[in-house]
C-alpha cells in the first residue's frame, strides 16, 4: 500500500505568491504526493472582533484580531490558478482545504479533484452536504471531535452523494504542536475498525516520529506542516518542518510502506542464502563405522544446514550408518 503525503503549506506563504511557489518546490523535492494550501474568504470566516487562538497569539502579533491575520493570508481566484500550473510543472497535486461556500465552489470550478475539509468544519452540517453533493474524493480531518462527530459527517457526505470508499478519515489534533500524550494513535485505528473506512493522520506534533508510527499501524495518508523556516512570522510555522525534516519524514514513511509488508509469514529473498550457513543438520560427534548405530552418544546437531534437518532427529536414531563417518561429518 503506498501511503498518500500531503505536504501541507497551508498559511505558511503568508500571502506570497513567490513563497508559496518556493513552498511547492520544496514539497516536490520532497517526494511528497500532494501540496495542500488553504482556501478562504475572511469575511465568510471569522466575526470581525474574533480574537485568536492561543497557538496563534504565541506566533503573532497578540493584539492583533484573528480576522485580520487571516486577511493578510488569502489566496485569490488568480493566485489559485498560479499555483496549480505551478504545481502541474513540479508533477506534484495541488489541494487546498475550503473554509466556506464560496471557497468550495472556487475550488469545484478550478476542477480539484480532492477535497480536504478541515477539522473545524465537522459539525458544519451545511457546508458537508455542499461538498458531499460534489461526488469527490474527500479527506476529512477530525480534530475537536468524537466518534460520534466523525459518524455523522461521515453519513453526511454519503448521504449527500458521495461514495464511502472515496473518503479517507485523517485523525488529528488542532494545537500547535500537539502535545505527545494527546496524540492517541490508536483512535485512528478505532476509526478505521468501527466505521470501515479508509483513515490517517493529519499531525501537528514536532518531529516526524509520529507520522511514521501511524503509517506502522495504517495510516493510508499522512498530512504535515512544513515551512521553508520554521523561525518566520506567521501562525503555524512554529510547528512546521524545515525542509530537510519534510524529506526525511518521506523517506522514512516510503522504507515503512517496504517494511509493512504483505503479513504472510515466509523466507524473504534476502535470507535464504543464509539458511545453508546458520541452520543445522545431524553431523557425525565421533568417528562412526559402517553398520554401526547411531545414537546420542556418536551423531550430535551442528551447522551448516545442508544435511538432514534436526527435526528428523527421532527418525535417525536407532538406525543404523550406511558407510563410515568421519568426526564432523554430515549423516
Amino acid at each position: 500500500m503506498r501511503v498518500f503525503i500531503i505536504a501541507e503549506a497551508g498559511v505558511n506563504h503568508n500571502g506570497s505568491i513567490d513563497l508559496a511557489k518556493k513552498l511547492i518546490d520544496i514539497a516536490s523535492n520532497s517526494g511528497a504526493d500532494a501540496v495542500k494550501f488553504q482556501t478562504f474568504k475572511t469575511k465568510n470566516l471569522a466575526i470581525k472582533n474574533l480574537e485568536k487562538a492561543s497557538y496563534q497569539k504565541n506566533t503573532t502579533n497578540k493584539k492583533e484580531t484573528q480576522f485580520n491575520m487571516l486577511k493578510k493570508l488569502e489566496l485569490n481566484k488568480d493566485m489559485h490558478l498560479e499555483l496549480i500550473n505551478y504545481c502541474k510543472k513540479k508533477n506534484i497535486i495541488f489541494i487546498s482545504s475550503p473554509f466556506d461556500h464560496e471557497s468550495i465552489e472556487l475550488l469545484k470550478n478550478l476542477d480539484l479533484e480532492i477535497f480536504k475539509i478541515p477539522s473545524g468544519e465537522i459539525t458544519n452540517l451545511p457546508y458537508l452536504r455542499h461538498i458531499g453533493k460534489l461526488s469527490k474524493k474527500i479527506i476529512l480531518s477530525s480534530g475537536m471531535s468524537n466518534m460520534d462527530d466523525v459518524k455523522n459527517a461521515l453519513n453526511i457526505l454519503i448521504n449527500s452523494g458521495t461514495k464511502k470508499n472515496n473518503i479517507t478519515i485523517l485523525h488529528a489534533n488542532t494545537q500547535y504542536p500537539t502535545p505527545m500524550e494527546d496524540v492517541n494513535l490508536k483512535a485512528m485505528v478505532k476509526i478505521g475498525k468501527e466505521l470501515d473506512v479508509k483513515v490517517g493522520y493529519s499531525d501537528h506534533t514536532l518531529g516526524i516520529e509520529v507520522d511514521i508510527a501511524a503509517v506502522a499501524m495504517g495510516a493510508s495518508c499522512i498530512e504535515k506542516h512544513f515551512t521553508l523556516d520554521s523561525k518566520m512570522k506567521g501562525p503555524d510555522h512554529k510547528a512546521s518542518l524545515e525542509p530537510h525534516h519534510l524529506e526525511a519524514m518521506v523517506k522514512a514513511i516510503r522504507n515503512i510502506e517496504l517494511a509493512i509488508g504483505d503479513g504472510i509469514k515466509k523466507i524473504s529473498k534476502s535470507e535464504m542464502q543464509n539458511i545453508k550457513i546458520i541452520r543445522k543438520s545431524i553431523v557425525a560427534k565421533t568417528k562412526i563405522k559402517k553398520g554401526e548405530v547411531l545414537n546420542e552418544k556418536n551423531i550430535i546437531v551442528k551447522r551448516p544446514g545442508n544435511g538432514i534437518s534436526p527435526m528428523k532427529w527421532d527418525d535417525v536414531l536407532g538406525t543404523k550408518a550406511t558407510k563410515d563417518y568421519n568426526e564432523d561429518e554430515l549423516i
